[in-house]
């Protein structure tokens, strides 16, 4: 059985008999964990064996790991610092900043692959315009430049860790302060104002060999009258087609409120689909989870298989001991440490 198109969460720190009923439904290609799915590393070592063993190929087990407010595991990991803080230290140091954040991407991805997960939905490459409440230190920075350098650079220090980057969130969610956790937010920019800021550290990106994508739940009326998650002439035509993204793209979660203009969850989940993203998530909502599995119908493409087979992390990854006996990883581990010990003013997400 090939993966299928749709990511889902579970309830706890183990599968129950209902989680293994849905992750076993041939529409299911991934799950993405959350805090709650953690209690110990050994406790998430032995969850992540066990999805993994449930089906061949294994599903693909994500979680969204960028550091700062957004860590879903702190126990037993290192702490990872706000991306804005890699940007700070860009302004004065930029070969200095492109050396940490090639070291937080190293760290961040060897301990999770440790673990058994397979990618982190990470990094974010929305500029910080100073305005929007979910993204602010989510962001490196508010030059398009220092965000690609960044970036790039945290992008080659995942793939030492195993782990492939998906960017965030296309084309740029930075620039007004509603939440799509929670609102429907409009960005009422035009496509060449958007293309000369926004667009540009995900075109580098992309010229970079990224990965993956996950498109906003943001409307941008002067383009189209769909969120970009949910748009063809995003995601085939610009991001395709212009910008010549080759690799996997993964809906944010279809839960959100910024999703709701898609219709119900059966008709969110088709028009991803046929805008043109690879995998779905849905999140937090049991019920809509099996509604989807029960009434959506969708052969998923070749091209799709292979776009997430590319997502999986690198086999027989090191385990936290040779982390641990690794004087590189040991090294960067020191080297982040200190990186923005006096943020944390903004609430986890």
């Amino acid at each position: 059985m090939s993966l299928g198109p749709i990511m889902l969460d579970i309830e706890g720190i183990q599968l129950t008999a209902d989680d293994k009923r849905k992750l076993l439904h041939p529409l299911v290609g991934g799950v993405i964990l959350f805090t709650r799915n953690y209690s110990s590393l050994e406790q998430l070592m032995q969850l992540t064996a066990e999805i993994h063993a449930l089906r061949t190929p294994p599903l693909l087990i994500a979680v969204d790991h960028e550091g700062g407010r957004v860590q879903r595991f702190r126990a037993d990991f290192t702490r990872l610092p706000p991306m804005r803080e890699l940007g700070i230290i860009w302004d004065e140091h930029p070969g200095k900043a492109r050396h940490l954040a090639q070291q937080t991407g190293y760290v961040l991805a060897g301990e999770l692959r440790a673990a058994g997960v397979d990618l982190s939905f990470t990094p974010v490459l929305d500029m910080d315009h100073g305005q929007s409440c979910v993204i602010g230190d989510r962001a490196f920075h508010d030059k398009p430049q220092g965000i690609a350098e960044l970036a790039h650079s945290l992008m080659s220090g995942l793939k030492l860790g195993g782990m492939a980057a998906v960017g965030k969130h296309f084309p740029g969610h930075g620039y007004i302060q509603a939440d799509s956790h929670v609102e429907v937010p409009v960005d009422e920019r035009t496509y060449p104002e958007i293309e000369k800021s926004d667009l540009v550290p995900f075109r580098k990106m992309i010229g970079f060999g990224l990965t993956g994508i996950m498109p906003a739940h943001v409307i941008y009326p002067h383009v189209d009258s769909r969120p970009a998650g949910f748009s063809e002439i995003w995601l085939k035509k610009i991001l395709r087609g212009e910008l010549d993204f080759e690799g996997c793209i993964f809906s944010d979660d279809l839960n959100m409120a910024g999703a709701a203009v898609a219709g119900d969850i059966l008709q969110r989940a088709e028009s991803a689909l046929h805008a043109g993203c690879d995998m779905i998530l849905i999140c937090n909502n049991p019920e809509a989870a099996d509604t989807l599995l029960a009434e959506l119908r969708w052969d998923i493409p070749a091209i799709s298989v292979v776009r997430l087979a590319r997502m999986r992390g690198r086999l027989h990854p090191d385990s936290l001991v040779k982390l641990h006996e690794n004087a590189n990883f040991v090294k960067a581990v020191e080297n982040i440490a200190g990186i923005g010990l006096s943020s944390g003013e903004l609430p986890l997400i």
